[in-house]
This record gives structure tokens, sequence and C-alpha cells, in this order.
């Protein structure tokens, strides 16, 4: 019964040396594909710092199985979509201040490279699903590409409300600690920041984290980038504006038990969307644990084939 999934991973492993590139929005984008390209195409976006290896195999074929054709890719600045080291690093004691900022890019050109990545893969639409920075990327590209969303799926994201909670002091320090450079540093590091934002409902894998982890930083280990993009995530401001005029279908998924991203973030962000759907998922943190998926594979594939009319 093991066999499918060790071959599947094996077999992401071997294609993550030879994934293509698209010329995207200005950029190149490192991206990979599962299923039927004529299948309901469904796009995932990562959040901070997560290159497309974050992705769990498993979980994409979860949804491939769902009739789902899935796109996983590199946002810029991380893994190996473009890097952006001639901008040099943001004033981090400006941007917690509150003070104004140069910045890189922001989270709205980082949704133009969502579409951007549509164009190149020749697909007119899309389902948009995003998981914290990745949802405020996704959030952004619904309201600036309206007709390229067939639905907009936030998951453990915000709205950027200036009044929402704060993260957990521990998640908070967690988040701005730098990375160790030294590898076997950074695996530990990595581990350890994953214990405090995870989900406290479900068994915590260490070995996984750590795997993980190591093949992150052999692919490409880069912190300069993380703090471009946390300066775009902080920089972006309020979109309830925005959300309030969506007319596609959306979902909101967010965990009870988020230290990160706090649950009312989610229900801002589904109170902000006219007809939003809100799924809360007990004892969820800042993670997608691996009992999880099959739920919120369920609930994604059911949600954007109900969006497209059909119900499968």
């Amino acid at each position: 019964m093991l066999i499918a999934p060790i071959l599947l991973s094996v077999q992401f492993r071997l294609a993550s040396s030879f994934m293509p590139k698209a010329n995207a929005n200005g950029i190149e984008i490192e991206y990979e594909t599962f299923g039927d390209p004529g299948a309901t195409p469904l796009l995932l976006v990562r959040g901070l710092s997560t290159q497309l290896i974050h992705w769990d195999p498993e979980f994409c074929k979860a949804l491939v199985e769902r009739d789902l054709f899935v796109v996983i890719f590199d946002n810029r600045d991380v893994g190996r979509s473009t890097w952006f080291d001639d901008a040099g690093l943001p004033d981090m004691d400006a941007l917690f201040s509150g003070a104004p900022v140069e910045l890189a890019y922001g989270i709205d050109d980082m949704a133009d490279d969502t579409v951007g990545l549509l164009d190149a893969l020749s697909l007119e639409s899309a389902h948009l699903a995003g998981i914290s920075m990745g949802g405020m990327i996704v959030q952004a590209a619904a309201i600036r590409h309206p007709g390229r969303v067939r639905s907009m799926t936030s998951v453990m994201s915000s709205s950027g409300a200036p009044e929402l909670p704060p993260p957990t002091p521990e998640a908070m320090a967690s988040l701005l600690s730098p990375a160790p450079t030294e590898r076997a540093a950074y695996i530990e590091s990595t581990v350890e920041g994953q214990k405090i934002i995870g989900s406290p409902g479900f068994p915590f894998d260490a070995r996984r984290e750590a795997e993980r982890a190591g093949r992150a930083y052999d692919r490409a280990f880069h912190p300069d980038g993380v703090a471009r993009q946390l300066a775009a995530v902080r920089s972006h401001g309020d979109r309830r504006p925005g959300l309030a005029g969506l007319q596609m279908p959306a979902l909101v998924i967010h965990g009870t038990d988020d230290p990160l991203i706090p649950l009312d973030h989610g229900k801002d962000t589904a109170s902000s969307i006219p007809g939003a759907e809100l799924h809360i998922f007990e004892g969820m943190g800042h993670d997608i644990p691996t009992a999880l998926h099959r739920d919120i594979v369920a609930v994604l594939a059911e949600f954007a084939h109900r969006a497209d009319g059909g119900d499968r």
C-alpha cells in the first residue's frame, strides 16, 4: 500500500532538479505541474520564504485524483525563481516602526507574477489558492485580475486590516529570527520554528520537517529574499476595500490555533468578501498538518468544481 506514495515522492524529488521555467511578468518563475492539463486548473501559491518543494507531493496527487490540474511554483526571490539581490535589503527597523520603506517589489507585483504564469501556461483562467503570504497574493490577484480568477481561496491568511490581533510573541520572534547560515543549524532552527507555529491539535513530525528543511537549504538558501518578501507583506496595507468588490466565489480556510496569523484574520477576510465561505479547522495552526491533507483537499476540490458549476 505504501509503494505508490513512495514512488511519487521519489519522482517529485527527481523532478525538482529538472523543473521548467516560465518567463512571466518580466521575471523567470520555476514551476511544476501535476495531472491532466485539460482538467480544472488550480494554482497553489506558497507563503513567506517557502519554496514549491514545501508542497507535499501526496497533497498535490490527492488534488489530481479530484480531477484538478495542479500548478505549483517558486514565488519571486525564493527557490529558483528570479532573485532581487540588486535591490539590497529593506530597512527592517523602519519597516516595523511604520516608517516608509523603499521596496524592491510589492504583493501586487507577486500577484501579477501569478497571472503571468497563467499566460505562460496558456491558461485563460484558473482557481487560485494561497497560504499565508500566498493568501495575500491570491487576494491581490483576484482584486487586480478578476477575469483571470475562477475562484479565490485564502488559507491561514489575512485581509491586512490594521486592527487585527498580532502574532503571539513567540511566533513573532520565530518569524524575525535570522536564519542560521550553516546547514545543520538552519535545519534545527527551522524545526524549532515549525514547532512554535504548527498545529497543536495534531502530531508534530520533526523528522519530516528536518528532511524538508534540508532539501530547501540545498536547493536554494536565500535569506535576503525572505526579508524583501516580508517587507512586501508588511507594506501592502488593508485589502478590505478591494475584497469588498470581489464577485467570484471565495473561500477562506483557517485554523483555531494559529499563533502567527490568528483566527480573527481569517474571519475578517471572509466577512470582507461578499458571499465568501469560511471553513475552520479545529487544532490547526500555521501549517497544513499531514493528518488534515485529505480533509483540506476535499474542501478545495469540492469548492473549485462547485465554482465551475459542477459537483464532483
